[in-house]
């Protein structure tokens, strides 16, 4: 019995990209990468593995659970493929870049590899494309990074763009002022993170009417921020709401038309955010998943950590989002066409494909080569 799979056949979270889906991928990636360029975020190009001792620290180490891991037979050393690029990004901020002027705008572009997907995200391999702001404390440093991946989604066509916003730090800082630790901080954060009010009650004692109003809180941005203005905040909580405030009028100035909610509880994929985070979504598509996320970090090395923030788009989702393209016009040359005419074809718009072979019927052979057009004794013929 032969046990070997078919050739088709990958491993799970795995698939081939076909035409025309390959080329517009592309297309999308150069096009968010032009976005980021004119904003003055520079390309870095990291490796697709490292030693396990630099891709898990700092931020890194939030993916040691989603990394493929091997031995090395060059160094005998133990290297990992990478899960994300944001860790490898603030590592070359730290090292390679360490002179270099403040605040630092990388931008990158490449697939990564977990272990294993989520429901909602089963891919394991990942297209990435995203820009890191760095050491820049400032609020006006969240607005941008912000704008820019909002500025960049618009450009490629992505419909009805909203952006969630959220305070990874929001609740620790209120678990601490009210003693809440160790297991019982942990089921409070499950709890939020599951939006189960009931379990939230129960395990935040004296804080659970605030927690409560906190979850309720959750909606558009101007009516989060009058619910949060009136609950009785620990300072350090405090201060989180006033900087939400700040950058979101930076960001209704700087991006009028976006949509923009607040969810003060939610953590789940921000836990090595340090600040101001969010999520993209297509409003008339949520269920297809984030289009990507970012937030503020610590970035560099952990004893002497700088300031950061950044986002990462997911390509794969973001391709699901899109109207449907216009491809270009594929026109069908006859063999033997003269090279300065294909040229000048090429020029005007057209892509060409060049018969090897002559052929008796050339409107048949454009059909069976997928071409919109054929060349015959005059104009391009539109195959019909």
């Amino acid at each position: 019995m032969n046990d070997a799979p078919h050739p088709a056949l990958l491993p799970t979270g795995m698939h081939d990209l076909l035409p025309p889906e390959a080329e517009i991928e592309a297309q999308v990636v150069a096009q968010l990468m032009t976005t980021l360029a004119m904003h003055g975020y520079e390309r870095v190009k990291p490796p697709l593995v490292e030693f396990e001792e630099t891709l898990f620290a700092g931020a890194g180490a939030a993916m040691a659970t989603a990394t493929f891991r091997m031995m090395d037979p060059a160094s005998h050393r133990m290297i990992g493929v990478r899960a994300d690029m944001t860790p490898q990004i603030a590592r070359i901020a730290a090292t390679r870049l360490r002179t270099a002027p403040r605040p630092l705008r990388l931008s990158y572009a490449g697939q990564v590899l977990r272990v294993v997907g989520s429901e909602i995200r089963p891919e394991r391999q990942v297209g990435q494309v995203g820009a890191e702001l760095i050491g820049a404390p400032e609020p006006a440093a969240d607005v941008e990074a912000m704008a820019v991946a909002a500025e960049g989604l618009a450009a490629i066509g992505v419909p009805e763009l909203s952006v969630d916003v959220t305070l990874p730090t929001l609740v620790p800082a209120i678990a601490e002022a009210y003693g809440i630790g160790g297991e019982r901080s942990a089921a409070l954060r499950a709890a939020l993170d599951h939006k189960d009010a009931a379990t939230v009650a129960g395990v935040a004692g004296k804080a659970g009417e605030l927690f409560g109003r906190l979850l309720a809180a959750a909606g558009p941005a101007a009516l989060a921020l009058a619910a949060l203005d009136s609950l009785e905040l620990p300072p350090r909580a405090r201060a989180e709401r006033v900087r939400l405030g700040a950058v979101l009028d930076g960001l209704a100035t700087a991006v009028p038309e976006l949509r923009v909610t607040v969810d003060p509880v939610e953590n789940r994929g921000f836990e090595y955010h340090t600040g101001i985070s969010f999520t993209f979504f297509a409003a008339t598509a949520r269920i297809i998943g984030e289009l990507g996320r970012g937030g503020r970090y610590q970035a560099g090395d952990p004893a002497e950590p700088e300031p950061a923030t950044g986002f990462t788009l997911y390509t794969d989702t973001i391709l699901q989002t899109l109207p449907s393209a216009a491809l270009p016009r594929r026109l069908l040359l006859p063999f033997g066409a003269a090279p300065a005419l294909s040229r000048a074809l090429r020029e005007a718009g057209w892509t060409t494909v060049a018969a090897l072979e002559p052929a008796q019927d050339w409107r048949a052979e454009a059909r069976r080569l997928g071409c919109d057009y054929f060349l015959d004794q005059g104009p391009p013929v539109k195959v019909g």
